[in-house]
C-alpha cells in the first residue's frame, strides 16, 4: 500500500488524480469490504464531488493542503456533515449529523476526501467490533480487527485507505493496530483537544492515528491537532541521546497469560533498542485489578444520553457496563485516576521508555463471545486491553508498532513519559527503519 505522504505527493506531482485515487479505494472497498466489514456507509458520491474539487485546486499554482485529495474515512461515532452517526450501535440507527465533528474538520481542513465512516464497537467499549456484522481480520477474516477503531484497522490493513484517524479510550487504536499489522499511536493526555471532554472528563480517551508508517502516523497526528505547525512530523528527525528501557512481558491483569510469541517480540523489540544504544533492563512487575479501572469506563458509558427505547436496543455487554456506572460520580472517578495514576508512575520509575507487548495473544475468533452475557462478554474482553489501559489513566503517549512475525501481526507497544510524544515517535520511526532489514525476525 502506498502511504499517504506518498500519495499527496504524487497528487501534488500530477502522476494521479484525486478522481483515480477515489475510484481506486471504491473498487477495494467493493472488492473486501463484504467480507471484512471495515466500513458502516460509504459515500461514493459524495466523494467524488469532494475529489474533482481537489483536482481542480491541484491545477492552480501555490500552496495546497498537505493532503488535497487523499481518501480516508472517520470512525462511526464522530459526527460527518450529512452522515450517519450509529455509534455502532442499532440504538443509533437513524441518527444522521448535520454538522462535522472535530476529527471531520481537521481532516477535512486538511484536503483529505472522506469516503465515508468506518465500523466500531458499541459506544467504543469492547476491543472488538461484533455487531450486526462484525469487523474482521484482513490477515484472517475468522478473527476480529480489534476495536474499538475496528473498521479504521481494518480498511487501512487491506489497502482500501493509506492512513485513518482513531479513538483510543483503552487501547482501542493500540489493539486493532497490533491485530492487523500497523502503526497505532496514542498521544499523552493534552497533546491534542479531547472532543469526548462531555464524556470523558479525566481524559481516558485521545484521538489519533492508525497507519502503515511512523511518518504516516506523525503526518495524521499534525491533521488532528489544533494548531498545526509540523511539530510531529518534525520530531522524527530528532538525534535521540541514550534512554533507559525496560521491558515488561507478564500482563498486569492476574489470569492473562502472555503468548509465548508474543514476549519474544518484546524481547527482540528491546534486543534491537540495545543495538541502538539504549540501556535495557526488566521492567518491574505491576498487578492491577479490573475492578479499579472498571468505574471509570462505566461512568463515561453511563453519561451518553439514551432514550428508554435506545436503552433496549442496545448490546447485553453495554447495558450491564452503563449499570455498573450510574452511581459513580466524578468525585469518585478523580479520585480512582489519581490512584491508578500513582501505581502507573511508581511502576514506571526512572524508565524513559517501557516496551511491552501491546496485546498478550493472538486476536480472538469472531464469536468466541456468544456463548457469554453482558458481564462475562465485558470481563473476558477486557484481557485485551491489559497491556493498554494502564496507560490511558496516566495520560502517558504510546504506539505500537507491528513486529515481524511467521504467522498472524505482533504489535510490540512502546510507551514513553508524559508530554514526551516527539521522543517516543522519533525512537519508533527509528526502530522501524531498522527492524525490516536489521530487526531480529525480518
Amino acid at each position: 500500500m502506498t502511504s499517504a505522504l506518498e500519495l499527496a505527493e504524487r497528487l501534488r506531482r500530477r502522476e494521479v488524480s484525486a478522481v483515480e485515487l477515489v475510484q481506486q479505494a471504491i473498487a477495494a472497498i467493493r472488492a473486501r469490504d463484504g467480507e471484512l466489514g471495515a466500513f458502516v456507509e460509504v459515500a461514493a458520491r459524495r466523494a467524488m464531488l469532494q475529489a474533482r474539487r481537489a483536482d481542480s485546486l491541484l491545477k492552480r499554482r501555490g500552496e495546497h493542503t498537505p493532503f488535497l485529495g487523499v481518501p480516508t474515512a472517520i470512525k462511526d461515532h464522530e459526527p460527518v456533515r450529512g452522515l450517519g452517526t450509529r455509534m455502532g450501535s442499532r440504538a443509533f440507527k437513524w441518527v444522521i449529523s448535520p454538522i462535522d465533528g472535530y476529527v471531520a474538520k481537521r481532516v477535512r481542513n486538511a484536503g483529505f476526501v472522506i469516503l465515508g465512516k468506518t465500523s466500531c464497537s458499541e459506544l467504543t467499549i469492547l476491543p472488538f467490533a461484533h455487531g450486526e456484522r462484525p469487523a474482521r481480520n484482513p490477515h484472517d477474516p475468522s478473527r476480529y480487527a480489534g476495536g474499538s477503531s475496528a473498521g479504521a484497522a481494518a480498511a487501512v490493513a487491506a489497502g482500501m485507505l493509506s492512513v485513518a484517524p482513531g479513538s483510543d479510550g483503552g487501547g482501542s487504536i493500540r489493539i486493532p493496530a497490533a491485530f492487523c499489522g500497523l502503526v497505532g499511536f496514542k498521544p499523552s493526555r493534552g497533546a491534542l483537544p479531547n472532543p469526548y471532554g462531555v464524556f470523558d472528563p479525566i481524559g481516558l480517551s485521545s484521538i489519533g492515528p492508525l497507519a502503515t508508517s511512523v511518518r504516516d502516523a506523525a503526518a495524521m497526528l499534525d491533521v488532528l491537532a489544533e494548531r498545526s505547525h509540523g511539530s510531529f512530523m518534525r520530531a522524527l528527525d530528532q538525534t535521540l541521546p541514550p534512554l533507559r528501557v525496560r521491558v515488561l512481558v507478564d500482563a498486569p491483569l492476574p489470569g492473562v497469560a502472555t503468548a509465548a510469541s508474543h514476549a519474544t517480540a518484546a524481547h527482540d523489540c528491546a534486543l534491537a533498542l540495545e543495538r541502538l544504544g539504549h540501556t535495557v533492563s526488566d521492567a518491574p512487575r505491576i498487578t492491577g485489578e479490573l475492578e479499579r479501572f472498571l468505574p471509570l469506563m462505566a461512568r463515561m458509558i453511563a453519561r451518553v444520553p439514551l432514550l428508554p427505547i435506545m436503552e433496549r436496543s442496545l448490546e447485553p455487554s453495554t447495558r450491564w457496563l452503563r449499570a455498573q456506572g450510574r452511581g459513580v460520580t466524578l468525585g469518585d472517578v478523580r479520585a480512582i485516576a489519581d490512584g491508578l495514576t500513582r501505581d502507573v508512575d511508581a511502576f514506571f520509575g526512572d524508565a524513559d521508555i517501557v516496551v511491552t507487548p501491546t496485546v498478550a495473544q493472538p486476536p480472538p475468533h469472531v464469536g468466541a463471545f456468544a456463548s457469554l452475557d453482558g458481564e462475562g462478554t465485558f470481563r473476558a474482553a477486557a484481557a485485551l486491553g491489559a497491556f493498554t489501559a494502564p496507560f490511558n489513566v496516566s495520560g502517558q503517549p504510546a504506539v505500537s508498532l507491528p513486529w515481524p512475525s511467521t504467522g498472524l501481526p505482533i504489535g510490540v507497544q512502546l510507551v514513553a513519559r508524559r508530554g514526551a510524544d516527539h521522543r517516543l515517535l522519533a525512537l519508533a520511526a527509528r526502530l522501524q527503519s531498522v527492524v525490516g532489514t536489521a530487526g531480529p525476525r525480518a
